[in-house]
């Protein structure tokens, strides 16, 4: 190779100092940086067989480790690749997706292939930006990272000129800075203080309220402040419900974690936010699913908000405060004027969420362990609560999955974490994969359905050729049963066969087509088999199918309201 410093050798070099360990991509982009990149660095170039999946793996990898997922696709495979960026965009996820793009030379001469792909970016990205000479390579990058991990973090797109990125094999200037900024490497890269007389004035009224509840989402997650969150909720008696995206902030062992609310939510939570006479918002953008479509708590309860986005406060609720800042930093302050002897008032308002949550266990507790063939799915998630390491990493798809381990499962320590699909079915097996990457030393558990699992069932060949050795839990009863309710509701209130043509598939043993693809296959039909199944999957080390066959008629339960 030539001494010239290339675009290549400069990209490559940055991504190595950005911390980047895997690149999830469809080839062929940038040829030239990535065998610069096996010149210099051990970064696996993880050939996916779809641009969505690539995404999904990049938005996994980013979630877990807190860092930028990166993500590339030559010029054809953009707008797959745009698609895919929409989750990382919903769930906030800091993921650089680099492609190839339509050269000046070209422009307008209907060239193979091109595309003008740019708009299609704008709306799932924070900064979507073309780099048309390698002299722009550095700062591009750098600002493109910057983006990615700073304020409310979310996707980015660099678009370079040339189907394939060519335009890495450019010479870059002597003069060109081309170091990194430090500042682009982790989430969150700086922490907003709040003001003080605005956390002055919030904890007057928190400590003042006899019914408060802490209502949190992925920004504490983000901003790793879970344990502050714990700490607040305990010497203040008030109980904390969370967000999909929010829910391992806090683990079970609260007595004072109600659970998950709002759409795809445990009804203890629901009560809990609709019997409070304060709520306060930390960390969430307060969109549909959390407050089920603003009507979880009722819009007017008096309410106070930290986010570290100012647009989201007072968007969707009249607040009392809203105070733009790190969720660490605010909560980090708001301990100094905690006020413990205002906790004998919130005692009865303590027993009345623990009597919702047992309201809850009590009515799912046959569910939860149900001998039930079919296996009952409330029962997979039971077992997962109890049968999981204390370390693992639990990856889930959206859809019924998503409600019922939003709901069902219960994590057990603060060494485990959760993330979920933020609306896109099929996203959970690869992004459990991009989680596996960043955390091989963890045992990673995705649960999704077949429906979902046949999205990118593909992939399986891909974890068997990187050994990206995670366990896929396949709640398998033969159909995308979410959509039963719908369609029994238009043709008339009972299921039809017709109906059921839209919504169900053939029976498939999903463990074989993993054996055959070289993987492990392990099928689950009783539900006495399943904790030894799961405890087999994980000592085995090898990708996992763990196919677990479900009654199609069990049906997740809408939100309490």
């Amino acid at each position: 190779m030539s001494n010239e410093l290339t675009g290549a050798k400069v990209l490559a070099k940055m991504l190595v100092e950005y911390g980047v360990t895997d690149i999830f991509h469809v080839p062929a982009v940038l040829r030239t940086t990535m065998v610069e990149l096996e010149a210099i660095s051990n970064v696996r170039r993880i050939h996916a067989h779809g641009e969505a999946s690539a995404v999904y793996m990049a938005d996994g990898y980013a979630r877990a480790s807190g860092k930028p997922g990166v993500c590339a696709a030559q010029i054809i495979g953009a707008l797959n690749l745009a698609a895919g960026l929409r989750d990382a965009w919903l769930a906030k996820s800091p993921v650089v997706a680099l492609t190839g793009g339509r050269d000046q030379a070209t422009k307008f001469r209907k060239a193979y292939q091109e595309v003008d792909d740019i708009p299609a970016f704008e709306p799932v990205t924070k900064f979507n930006a073309t780099v048309d000479s390698a002299n722009r390579f550095p700062d591009m990058l750098n600002q493109a990272f910057r983006v990615a991990v700073s304020g409310c973090p979310g996707p980015v797109h660099l678009q370079f000129k040339g189907n394939e990125g060519q335009v890495d094999q450019e010479i870059v200037g002597e003069g060109v800075p081309k170091d990194i900024q430090e500042d682009g490497m982790f989430v969150p890269p700086h922490r907003p203080l709040p003001e003080t007389h605005s956390i002055k004035k919030a904890m007057s009224i928190i400590n003042d309220a006899k019914k408060p509840i802490l209502i949190v989402g992925g920004g504490v997650r983000w901003s790793k402040a879970g344990d502050l969150v714990d700490e607040l909720s305990k010497k203040l008696k008030i109980p904390v419900a969370t967000s999909l995206n929010g829910k391992d902030v806090i683990d079970a062992t609260n007595p004072l974690n109600v659970g998950v609310v709002g759409t795809y939510s445990r009804a203890s939570a629901n009560k809990s936010v609709l019997a409070a006479d304060l709520a306060i918002f930390i960390g969430t953008d307060l969109g549909g699913m959390i407050t089920n479509f603003w009507t979880i708590p009722k819009i007017g309860v008096k309410a106070i908000h930290i986010d570290i986005d100012p647009e989201v406060l007072g968007r969707n609720y009249p607040l009392e405060v809203g105070i733009m800042a790190d969720a660490k930093m605010a909560l980090q302050e708001m301990m100094q004027y905690v006020d413990e002897s205002s906790i004998t008032k919130r005692l009865p308002w303590v027993a009345e969420i623990q009597g919702y949550c047992k309201e809850w266990y009590d009515e799912f507790r046959p569910l939860l362990t149900s001998d039930a063939i079919p296996i009952r799915p409330e029962r997979i998630c039971h077992e997962l609560s109890l049968g999981l390491p204390d370390n693992a990493f639990v990856v889930v798809d959206t859809g019924h999955g998503g409600m019922w381990m939003g709901g069902m499962y219960d994590l057990k320590s603060s060494n485990q974490n959760y993330i979920r699909s933020a609306g896109h079915l099929g996203w959970a097996f690869p992004a459990s994969l991009g989680v596996k990457c960043a955390v091989p030393d963890r045992p990673v558990i995705c649960f999704t359905g077949d429906a979902g699992f046949w999205y990118h069932i593909a992939e399986i060949e891909t974890a068997v050729r990187w050994g990206i050795n995670a366990v896929i839990v396949v709640n398998n009863n033969g159909a995308g049963n979410q959509s039963k309710r719908g369609f029994d509701r238009v043709y008339g209130g009972e299921q039809t066969k017709k109906a059921r043509e839209m919504w169900t598939f053939n029976q498939v043993n999903f463990s074989e087509i993993a054996k055959n693809m070289g993987a492990e296959g392990i099928r689950v039909e009783s539900p006495k088999d399943f904790q030894s199944a799961l405890e087999k999957a994980i000592s085995l080390n090898k990708c996992v199918i763990l196919d677990v066959v479900t009654d199609v008629d069990a049906l997740a339960p809408l939100a309490y309201v």
